[in-house]
């Protein structure tokens, strides 16, 4: 993996990583307050997730101006 980063198109493709990705878990992390999940069992969790990220896109087209 550090042999692809360390090519010119791997840091590209690397450094497009921050802009899309990471805010998103930066945004549930800290003002979501996702620092763990709070119900036990593999259905229950992927549904809380499931929720979070729901809630994100929604916040998204909200500010993107898809409100009514």
């Amino acid at each position: 993996m550090q042999a692809r980063i360390d090519t010119p198109a791997g840091r590209e493709v690397y450094g497009q990583r921050f802009a899309t990705v990471e805010p998103v878990f930066g945004n549930l992390r800290a003002n979501k307050r996702l620092d763990r999940f709070t119900l036990r069992g593999c259905a229950k969790v992927n549904g809380q997730w499931t929720l979070y990220c729901l809630v994100q896109n929604i916040e998204k087209l909200a500010n993107a101006g898809y409100a009514a």
